[in-house]
């Protein structure tokens, strides 16, 4: 273990460490005393049937969905619903390489197990029933890594989930993302200050964690953000100005391993081993109703890859978010993201299912 104080409450709010016991991994391997940081808004009711999950994506925590999803006057209002955030392991606030300790002391660092995003889902269906008594849930969602999660509860867990929102993401991860992926792992393990897994602070791979915000760079944002400078909006003068002041700080705080854990689950995101490889018998088990939801100029998860997944749901549907900044449009900072993901999520909520 090792200390990072970006993994905590001063950066990341209001949270809960709530331990749902030992979890026998899929790939092999255990978490002895696996603990999940759990944010909580609005009431559950006595029915315990206005749940949802929202599940989170690489590199990211419950934080953006709690300052620009979550709120009176969204989809996702506390007023009517009890929204439940759960941080994937390895997210660094969740049992993570960089912060076992305690049980879980013999997996910190270099010997953390491989996980997969079954493993999140398995380990979030259990908190959900154990620790809330949640059986059924209204709605998940989430984005990128977080729509992985969606998929795989899905598909998982038909009878527990009534509707589903998976936002830029697929349910099959492409040989183009496994590549991606690899490369960002790539930039981390080829700096000398990673050492094996085993540094001393995440400063020491300050070179690799700069290289990865690169990368970010490129992938993250469509080609049509750097074309027509979108960055001027957001008050930055130049392009170098942008990658230097605004991805570069927001990778740099955080742990290698734990990103490096995030990005071999990501990379291995696929519900079709369900089903022996059969993706259209893996997403024909889903009874929720589904509304696909791809970003338009999205350079990960294209359109392309999300609407043939999408056509073989029974009863769903296929709703395009137009955001010219890409797969980080996710982030929420153009003014006419959120209410497109209001306005589609709304309306699935209201769907009778």
């Amino acid at each position: 273990m090792i200390s990072n104080p970006f993994y905590s409450h001063e950066f990341h709010g209001d949270y809960d460490m709530v331990s749902i016991g030992g979890l026998d991994l899929e790939d092999g391997g255990r978490i002895p005393d696996c603990e999940l940081a759990v944010a909580t808004f609005g009431e559950l009711n006595a029915a315990k049937d206005n749940a949802i999950l929202i599940t989170s994506w690489y590199s990211g925590t419950h934080q953006i969905w709690r300052d620009v999803y979550i709120g009176p006057g969204h989809a996702l209002n506390p007023e009517r619903y009890f929204i439940v955030a759960v941080d994937q392991i390895g997210s660094g606030l969740s049992i993570s390489p960089h912060n076992a300790d305690g049980a879980n002391a013999g997996i910190a660092m270099s010997k953390f197990p491989h996980v997969r995003i079954g493993d999140d889902v398995v380990a979030q269906e259990r908190l959900l029933r154990e620790h809330f008594g949640i059986e059924r849930l209204a709605l998940v969602t989430g984005g990128s890594m977080g729509a992985q999660q969606t998929y795989e509860w899905a598909v998982r867990f038909p009878d527990k989930v009534l509707r589903a929102a998976p936002i830029a993401g697929t349910a099959q991860n492409t040989p183009h993302d496994f590549l991606l992926a690899e490369t960002m792992r790539e930039a981390i393990m080829s700096d000398p200050g990673w050492n094996g897994g085993e540094y001393a602070s995440n400063a020491d791979v300050a070179a690799g964690l700069i290289r990865q915000a690169h990368l970010w760079g490129v992938v993250g944002f469509s080609t049509e953000f750097w074309k027509q400078e979108v960055w001027r909006v957001l008050e930055f003068d130049s392009s170098d100005a942008f990658i230097t002041g605004f991805l570069e700080p927001y990778f740099t705080p955080m742990d290698p391993n734990d990103l490096l854990a995030q990005a071999w689950k990501w990379q291995r995101g696929d519900v079709a081993r369900h089903t022996g490889g059969d993706l259209a018998a893996a997403l024909g088990r889903i009874t929720a109703k589904v509304f696909v939801m791809p970003i338009d100029e999205d350079l990960l998860f294209p359109v392309r890859d999300c609407s043939p997944e999408q056509a073989l749901i029974k009863g769903s549907e296929l709703r395009i978010i137009q955001d010219i900044q890409g797969h980080l449009a996710l982030f929420g900072v153009a003014p006419t993201y959120l209410p497109q993901i209001d306005q589609h999520l709304s309306e699935l909520l209201a769907t009778q299912v």
